[in-house]
């Protein structure tokens, strides 16, 4: 029994034994198995992140990163431009003015916008979206009609940026802006109509490259040069390539835009416009407001302001002077710019623009004309005889923001001729080819005065000088009040018509009677009105000096045969081209008879000689250019509902007669005072028939131009006997460029070579002259033919076969062997242009 029992005991003992080992035994390899996982998971790398994942600020903007603070932070290093831009910026609108900074040769000159867009910035889930916005079409927000003017105009996407990181506060978002400028992005780049031109195929990335990105306050520069292959680069050819530095400039819009102005043509100004379909009209329609600046009146001077004392603007137009200017001309482009505080005054302010010098880089190394809070007339040293006044404004008020005058060193070469070949028949300080430093800097003020009237949102106002009697311009009393024409806008130069007698005339324009007016018509502030209460007062502005040739606006024209009205013409004088150029041709004889004595220095070349010389034939032909355009000539003057007359009229027929007689008689009888054998003998070899004949087939082409001649037939067709015909021109001009076949008389080189041009051009408008399409856009003014519809052919083909009639009569009264073989010839030309197969 005791035996058994002991025996269970230690059966029991056993298995206990053996449990407690087998689960000691569990555990120990559950120990190791948990040992060998921890040891797994302690080794298994950590996971990398995702491409493009928003990382810390640290990873992205890196200690080695330059800096440059501004509209917003710009971080750069090694060619790589990270922008950091404030989300108080994003759907803020910002415009993007883009230039051509520097240009490879042949292209032209740097500094002209060949882009302009508003942007936004707008961020997009993880992306932020530079979009383009439009200010074109428009409708209030609170119409029903705004929803569809929306949806038709869905804002395109620019470029589109993955987010970086965020700033530590996550009050900004960081970019990598590098591809917007390394990339062919085409609106910041180089336009497509040098491309085309140029035949410019694709961007070459090896040699294009960013060159810096500045930040200022209000706006962020870029400049980046462009290297794209071309199949036909203006020069260099041999690369194969046209390499270009481009400027884009992006400047932060105001958040509350300026109260607009709106346009009327009867007031020279610049401006644009916006297809508004909230207006209460039955179709579309624009609406046009002026560029101009924001000056308002200061709270505290309203009713000194009301009383109409002058007081001084909340933010004055300021120039500063571009540290590269040569210090002797200074205090003139200075004074060019000041002298329009007279035209401010007649606006109710004073000291309205100021000129000044900028700080000196030790009293602030920051300072930059880049930066939009500075206007600068820029000092650029280039051989391009020039000067331009653009500026940037705000697409949705026209408010101008910022402006950069280009001033290029060249323009004293351009002054100086001018100078001479329009005075110095009459003025002793133009007797020289080199001027004393107090005439050229009254030359530069004019031009700087000029140029800065473009900045204030003037245009050219070529309708100004007409509004002179031609012998009022050699009054010394009369021009020293009102200058040469009452706009320094218009391109009345200098005063060519003064005769040597007239003594102490005054020579070039200043600050007129217009320029005031319109100054004082698109700036003095009308208080409490909206822009639309404004129109009825400005209008009345208007039709208080309607009829005054002084207040007058005519619009620069081009066209294919020139202006088509005659009274706003580029570098005229007074109100009869055809007396005023007699009086500027006697002038050209006597600088003519003198010119070696002023051009020449002993030891010196000929140089100066000669560039006077081409001089003298180039203001000759703007006397030619100013006398044709009267013949079919039609004046434009501007008008609204309610004021009486037409606005297009036709120059008189006497007139246009006249103008014919002037051009028979100082051009196409041989001008045998610009043909002086001194002269001929140091200014060139060769090439002084050709000279004289180019400029008598110009002139003679300008007269048989197509519009010109439409224009002639279609006044006829209205006005009957009042016009003058056609047919009497072909007459005048035959019994002019023809006349040793009516009068006898040998038939000298230069007549032949007149008469040869005179054959070749009904021969052109026979068999050759196209279709033109009518134009009467802005400057362009061009009058539609249809030349197989029109009676030109007709009536062209008569006349050969008139000319051709006259010849046969009077080959055997020839006086000399030249002369036969030379009326032989021109038959032989007239029957192959009546029968050209």
């Amino acid at each position: 029994m005791t035996k058994k029992v002991l025996s269970q005991l230690l059966l029991v003992a056993f298995i206990f034994a053996f449990s407690l080992d087998a689960e000691a035994q569990k555990k120990k390899k559950k120990n190791k198995k948990d040992d060998k996982t921890a040891t797994a998971v302690k080794s298994k790398p950590k996971a990398k992140p995702k491409k493009g994942a928003i990382k810390p600020y640290s990873k992205v903007v890196t200690k080695d990163m330059k800096t440059d603070d501004g509209l917003f932070k710009v971080h750069s290093k090694d060619g790589n431009y990270l922008f950091e831009i404030p989300n108080k910026l994003m759907n803020r609108e910002m415009l993007m003015v883009t230039r051509i900074a520097k240009t490879a040769s042949g292209i032209g000159f740097g500094g002209g916008k060949t882009n302009t867009q508003v942007l936004r910035w707008e961020r997009k889930n993880k992306k932020v979206l530079l979009r383009v916005v439009s200010h074109q079409v428009v409708a209030d927000t609170i119409l029903p009609v705004h929803e569809a003017v929306v949806n038709s105009n869905f804002e395109p996407v620019l470029y589109s940026f993955p987010i970086k990181a965020f700033n530590k506060d996550t009050t900004a978002v960081v970019v990598d802006a590098t591809k917007l400028l390394s990339d062919d992005v085409k609106p910041m780049g180089f336009p497509q109509f040098y491309r085309t031109r140029y035949r410019a195929t694709r961007l070459d990335k090896a040699r294009s490259y960013i060159e810096r990105v500045s930040s200022y306050p209000k706006n962020i520069e870029m400049r980046h040069v462009k290297t794209y292959f071309a199949l036909k680069p203006p020069s260099n050819g041999s690369v194969g390539s046209i390499s270009v530095e481009m400027s884009n400039s992006m400047i932060l819009l105001p958040e509350k835009p300026m109260k607009r102005r709106y346009f009327d043509e009867r007031v020279g100004w610049f401006a644009r416009g916006q297809t508004d379909y909230g207006l209460d009209a039955q179709k579309s329609k624009t609406v046009t407001f002026l560029d101009r600046w924001r000056l308002e009146v200061k709270d505290e001077d309203l009713e000194k302001f009301k009383r109409g004392e002058l007081v001084v603007p909340k933010k004055q137009i300021v120039y500063y002077i571009d540290r590269a200017t040569p210090k002797v001309w200074r205090k003139y482009i200075k004074q060019g710019i000041e002298d329009w505080q007279v035209a401010f005054e007649a606006a109710g302010f004073k000291e309205a623009i100021i000129a000044k010098d900028p700080p000196t880089k030790e009293e602030d190394p920051d300072w930059s004309p880049e930066d939009v809070r500075y206007s600068v007339v820029r000092y650029l040293a280039s051989p391009i005889p020039n000067a331009n006044g653009p500026h940037v404004s705000d697409p949705r008020s026209g408010e101008i923001l910022e402006s950069d005058i280009n001033w290029y060193h060249n323009v004293m070469s351009l002054l100086k001729n001018w100078f001479f070949v329009q005075t110095a028949a009459i003025n002793p300080d133009a007797q020289t080819t080199e001027f004393k430093d107090e005439v050229m800097g009254r030359l530069i003020r004019f031009v700087s005065s000029h140029e800065v009237g473009h900045t204030l949102g003037l245009p050219h106002n070529m309708g100004s000088s007409v509004a002179y009697p031609v012998d009022s311009l050699r009054s010394a009393s009369f021009t020293k009040k009102y200058g040469t024409a009452p706009s320094i806008m218009d391109y009345a130069r200098f005063n060519y018509v003064a005769q040597p007698e007239d003594k102490g005339v005054a020579l070039m324009p200043n600050i007129g009677i217009y320029d005031k007016y319109a100054i004082s018509w698109g700036y003095r502030p009308i208080l409490n009105k909206t822009a639309k209460e404004e129109k009825p007062i400005l209008n009345s502005l208007i039709l208080k000096h309607a009829g005054d040739p002084m207040y007058r606006f005519g619009h620069q024209q081009v066209g294919s045969g020139g202006p088509v009205d005659p009274s706003s013409q580029t570098e005229d004088l007074g109100d009869n081209a055809m007396k005023a150029s007699d009086y500027g041709i006697k002038n050209l004889k006597r600088i003519m008879n003198n010119l070696e004595k002023w051009t020449t220095k002993e030891g010196e070349t000929y140089e100066d000689m000669a560039t006077m010389y081409g001089q003298i034939l180039s203001q000759f032909n703007r006397y030619v250019g100013h006398v044709a355009s009267n013949i079919g000539g039609v004046y434009e003057h501007y008008k609204a509902v309610g004021q009486k007359g037409d606005i297009y009229t036709h120059v008189n027929k006497d007139h246009q007669r006249n103008a014919v007689k002037f051009l028979n008689k100082q051009l196409f009888a041989t001008p045998k005072w610009m043909i002086n054998k001194d002269v001929f003998g140091k200014a060139g070899f060769s090439g002084n028939i050709e000279r004289i004949s180019g400029l008598q087939s110009r002139g003679l082409n300008r007269v048989l131009d197509a519009g010109r001649m439409a224009r002639m037939i279609e006044n006829e067709t209205l006005n009957g006997n009042n016009a003058y015909k056609l047919t009497t021109l072909f007459y005048d001009l035959r019994q002019g460029v023809w006349s040793e076949l009516y009068r006898g008389g040998s038939i000298d080189t230069y007549r032949r070579s007149l008469q040869r041009a005179h054959i070749n051009r009904l021969s052109y408008l026979l068999n050759e002259a196209k279709n033109q399409r009518g134009r009467n856009e802005g400057y362009w003014k061009q009058s539609t033919v249809v030349i197989n519809q029109s009676d030109i052919k007709a009536m062209v083909r008569g006349e050969l076969n008139r000319l051709k009639r006259d010849l046969k009569a009077n080959i055997s009264k020839a006086p000399n062997t030249v002369s036969r073989y030379h009326l032989q010839d021109a038959v032989a030309r007239i029957d192959m242009a009546l029968d050209p197969k």
